[in-house]
């Protein structure tokens, strides 16, 4: 069992993290926040899929002015995303948004920062400090030889740490993101036993597709695995619905969240006797808007398929025109392979977890 690391609890609107809280999954939009009705479809759209936390890019005032009425009209949890200019920051708390995301070491002098925070303090508005290997202090990096160490990650973040502490104000989450895997888990390894802060865990720019998705979960579930992590964002290139999808099957599968059907299926071989791979496609497709805690297995030959079939709640077991549907490692009944797809669906509506 992962025992993970305590960290003090933090509000983002109505939404906590830290503590003993669940491990959230969190995204950013790709829309220009100035187009209101843009933005807003696209955090329906995020939020149908399972975000629980959204952030919006703030590069100038409308954007900033903006955010209320997208405030207005979503049920995430809101969170700015603002560099450099102290001013941007100042208005997103105004429009009401539940937590920024800056580095105060870019914000500008010590009056600027006070500023900001004594303003987010007032509101009861978290800050989070994202230190990002592409954009740190110049003598941090003249420090490590102008290397971007995890080390050198793990100090601004404590820099920018102390200025906050100085205001009093502790609604904090830190996150420290590298682009590889390896600086990623040193730097979150390092500062985890050394602040008290909630953890938002990620690898920046981690790339599209496949590359992007691996390496996130690679970084992600080690650091998970040994209870760092408060919340998580996969950054991908594309659209951040994948983001979310991919979020939530790194949390499945280290058994931290559950959420929908965990679909356990073969890789197929020359003992398949079935199409098992359009039969899992068209499986996958069907259940994938079914929020129930199932574990399906969905086999093609009779190796490995019984097996499967005994730790899971349901399964299908293909074979040479016909199949098996089982339940909790017992047989239901032998259906033909014409209506495998058909009979398992059945099973999944039926499927109550306490019978």
């Amino acid at each position: 069992m992962i025992k993970r690391r305590l960290s003090r609890e933090v509000k983002i609107g109505e939404t906590v993290i830290g503590g003993n809280n669940p491990i959230l999954v969190q995204s950013m939009c790709n829309t220009d926040t100035r187009d209101i009705e843009s933005t807003i479809k696209q955090v329906d759209q995020l939020t149908k899929a399972g975000c629980e936390i959204i952030r919006v890019a703030v590069p100038d005032l409308e954007a900033a002015k903006a955010l209320g009425s997208i405030k207005r009209r979503i049920s995430l949890p809101l969170v700015a995303d603002i560099h450099f200019r102290y001013e941007l920051a100042l208005e997103a708390i105004n429009q009401g948004v539940d937590k920024i995301r800056i580095n105060p070491g870019n914000i500008g002098n010590r009056d600027k920062i006070k500023k900001v925070v004594l303003s987010a303090k007032k509101k009861n508005i978290p800050i989070r400090i994202g230190v990002n290997s592409g954009s740190l202090e110049k003598d941090i990096l003249s420090k490590y030889n102008n290397q971007v160490t995890a080390q050198a990650m793990v100090d601004s973040a404590l820099r920018h740490i102390s200025i906050l502490e100085e205001f009093s104000f502790e609604d904090i989450v830190v996150s420290l993101k590298a682009s590889d895997v390896e600086r990623t888990i040193e730097a979150y390894s390092l500062l985890a036993d050394k602040i008290k802060y909630p953890l938002h865990l990620g690898l920046t720019e981690a790339g599209p597709g496949q590359a992007g998705i691996v390496a996130s979960a690679i970084g992600m579930g080690f650091l998970l695995h040994q209870g760092i992590g408060d919340t998580i964002r996969v950054s991908l290139t594309g659209n951040p619905i994948k983001e979310i999808e991919i979020g939530w099957e790194i949390l499945k599968s280290l058994g931290l969240r559950k959420k929908g059907i965990r679909i356990t299926s073969c890789p197929t071989c020359g003992r398949t006797e079935i199409d098992l791979i359009s039969l899992v496609n068209e499986v996958q497709e069907k259940l994938k808007n079914v929020d129930k805690d199932i574990h399906l297995a969905i086999m093609g030959c009779v190796v490995n398929g019984p097996g499967e079939a005994r730790e899971a709640d349901l399964a299908l077991i293909g074979g040479k025109g016909n199949g098996l549907i089982m339940k909790r490692g017992k047989i239901l009944r032998r259906v033909k392979e014409s209506d495998l797809l058909k009979e398992i669906l059945i099973e999944v509506n039926r499927f109550d977890s306490q019978n």
